[in-house]
Parts: C-alpha cells; sequence; structure tokens
C-alpha cells in the first residue's frame, strides 16, 4: 500500500491518454427486435500517469476514438489523477455544443472509466475497494437468445447458462423486425421457458419494438410461462407509453440504457415509466455518473441495473446499496474474455469483483487485441 505520508500519490498527474479502437466480428449473425448487426467495437483508453496505467472502454464507433483524442485528452492531461470530478465535469461541459447524447457520452465515459482504475491502481486498492463496497457478489442474469437463433443456438446458449453456469434468470429478445411476427415471438419465449426450466426466470427484451398495446397483448397471450422482466416493451422515448404498458402487465418494465444525463434519468423516473432504472457505464458519463444515476433512482424507490459490459459495471455495481443485478450480455462478455486476462465467473449467477489486485483487477491484452484493430 501507498505511503500515506508521501506526496507521491497525491502530487500524480495523469501524463496521458492512449486512445484505440478493435472491431469484433460476432460468432453468429444476431439481431433484436429493431436491429441487426455482424460486429462490435470497442474504443479502448489507456490513462497513465508515470509507470501506472488504467484502463477504461466504451462499445461505440472508432469515431469515438477522434472525439478523445481531439476534444478530452487535453483537457484531462495534467490533472491531479486523483480528482476525478474535475475531470468529468470538465469534459461534460466541452462537448456542450457537440452534443452529449451518442458518441460524447460514450467517448466521456471510457476516460472516466480508465482514470477510475488509474485512481485506484494508484493508491494500491481494488476499485471496489476505493468507491466503498455495499455487496461483493453482484447477480447477474445471462442475455443474448437473439432474434436471429434457431432453436438449437437458443438450447446452447440459455442451456449453458441456466443448467450448467446455475445462472437464475436469463433474457432472449423478442419484438422481431419491428413487431411484425409477434406468434414466432412468443414460440421463442416458450422454447426458452422449455429450455430453462421453471426454477429460472425469463427476462425478455423487445428493443422499442412493439406499440404500446401490442406490448401488453404479448404479456397477455405469455402468462403462463410467467416472464418477471419486460425491457424497452416501447421505445424508450415514449415515457407515457412505457407507464401505460408497466400498469398492464405484471412483469418489471425496465428502460434507461439510452441515459446519457442525470436530467433524462430523473424524467423516466418521475414519469413513473419504469419498474427499474437501466443505466450503462459506457454511455452515462461512465463510474463518475453511474453513482449519481443510482441516487436519482433511490430517490425515487428503484433498483438499478447495469446494461451490458459486465466488467465496466463490476466495481461500481458492488457499491451500489440499490442495484438489482448486471446484464452478463453474450458480445461484450466473449469481448472483454478475449481482450482481458482476470475476468469473473458468473457461475451460480453472482460475479465477485476482484480483491487481490487493484483497479479493475483486469490486464489488456495488446497482443491479442492487435489483429482486431482499426484505429
Amino acid at each position: 500500500m501507498t505511503d500515506p505520508t508521501s506526496n507521491t500519490v497525491t502530487d500524480a498527474r495523469i501524463e496521458s491518454l492512449e486512445v484505440s479502437a478493435y472491431t469484433v466480428p460476432t460468432d453468429a449473425p444476431e439481431a433484436d427486435g429493431t436491429i441487426s448487426w455482424d460486429s462490435t467495437t470497442m474504443v479502448l483508453v489507456r490513462a497513465r500517469s508515470g509507470s501506472t496505467e488504467g484502463v477504461g472502454w466504451t462499445y461505440g464507433p472508432a469515431a469515438c476514438s477522434t472525439l478523445i483524442t481531439d476534444k478530452l485528452a487535453g483537457l484531462v492531461k495534467r490533472r491531479d489523477a486523483m480528482d476525478i470530478p474535475g475531470a468529468s465535469q470538465a469534459m461534460i461541459r466541452a462537448v456542450r455544443n457537440a452534443g452529449r447524447p451518442g458518441i460524447a457520452g460514450y467517448a466521456i465515459s471510457a476516460v472516466d472509466v480508465a482514470l477510475w482504475d488509474l485512481k485506484a491502481r494508484l493508491l494500491d486498492l481494488p476499485l471496489h475497494h476505493l468507491i466503498g463496497a455495499v455487496d461483493t457478489r453482484v447477480p447477474v442474469y445471462g442475455s443474448g437468445g437473439f432474434t436471429t437463433y434457431d432453436q438449437r443456438q437458443l438450447q446452447h446458449q440459455l442451456g449453458h447458462w441456466a443448467l450448467e453456469e446455475g445462472i437464475p434468470r436469463v433474457k432472449i429478445k423478442i419484438g422481431e423486425s419491428w413487431g411484425a411476427d409477434p406468434a414466432r415471438d412468443l414460440d421463442r419465449m416458450r422454447q426458452a421457458r422449455t429450455i430453462i426450466g421453471d426454477d429460472t426466470e425469463l427476462f425478455v427484451d423487445a428493443n422499442g419494438g412493439y406499440t404500446r398495446k401490442q406490448a401488453i397483448r404479448m404479456m397477455a397471450a405469455a402468462a403462463d410461462l410467467d416472464v418477471s422482466w419486460f425491457e424497452e416493451p416501447v421505445s424508450s422515448d415514449d415515457l407515457d407509453g412505457l407507464r401505460e404498458v408497466r400498469g398492464g402487465v405484471s412483469a418489471d418494465v425496465t428502460a434507461g440504457e439510452y441515459g446519457y444525463d442525470l436530467y433524462y434519468f430523473r424524467r423516466m423516473c418521475a414519469a413513473g415509466a419504469v419498474d427499474c432504472l437501466q443505466a450503462d457505464v459506457s454511455r452515462c458519463g461512465g463510474i463518475t455518473e453511474f453513482i449519481r444515476v443510482a441516487a436519482v433512482a433511490a430517490s425515487f424507490g428503484l433498483q438499478v441495473s447495469g446494461h451490458c459490459g459486465p466488467h465496466l459495471h463490476a466495481h461500481v455495481a458492488a457499491a451500489t446499496p440499490n442495484l438489482r443485478h448486471l446484464e452478463w450480455f453474450h458480445d461484450h462478455v466473449r469481448i472483454e474474455s478475449m481482450f482481458f486476462d482476470g475476468t469473473l465467473d458468473p457461475t451460480g449467477g453472482t460475479i465477485t469483483p476482484r480483491s487481490d489486485s487493484p483497479g479493475n483487477g483486469l490486464t489488456f491484452k495488446a497482443t491479442d487485441a492487435e489483429h482486431y484493430r482499426v484505429a
């Protein structure tokens, strides 16, 4: 542990930010209710102070790397590595005219996560010890079940999570082609329930593909399947619609993954639109803002769920009193396992942030990642 009487850490300055982007093809065609994709791009930031390096990342366009280099890096460099809130505010203010939602939000998030990892490593602390843990056993749910999957793929993925790893909650995508094939949606929900059995929770995600009444009808048709989590039944921008669906179904209605500032999350909570608020560290402004978002949710008596990127969320999730769970998302788990040593094990339905190493406990495998580098 660093000597608290020494000025080595308290005088540490952020000396550089190195940014790179990597595009990894999916292992099979993937789609949800409203979009399809065949690759995922990670934009990775390495923040350095002396010989110590912190790593953060986001999942978004490679253009994020240009914005970080041109707009954000100069604001962060030479700052005290202990003063992350100051760096966060400087970045948020700097993108006023560029627009914070979207690419700018992704970019700020990646830098913020890297700065938290750097600070924890400078202090020789696991990141969740630095933030202050509530419970180091962080519940997760298996997430995939893409609309492009056939029954064999669904069986393999959901069966692995529920029956082999013992994850007690799994999620599939529905709302295929903007809700154009509800019969197949219902059939796939029935397949999922058969695969996972009665003791595993079934979650579904329409990615905003349904109309309000259609979403309610779908849950009525699936009443015997005991769906307990209905994510984005309608567009997350339609707060009235989310509230209407929430009042018409027994499943918990949730949204929030596209939130970029506190006002967005407050509006969603105040509208009574969700039973649980989602937030994404890789979009909302990093760990700094996730903590604040969780506090906003708590003020409305709501829990929060971390969206995707489980290794981005693990430590701050352990420090969040009103956490419900994290999304163990297939694509991001696959990439994080490819690019980092020290990834976590979800067996039994929880992950536990590492306490035997500083920072996020991960080691970036630059050589392995290089094959996928695009920027």
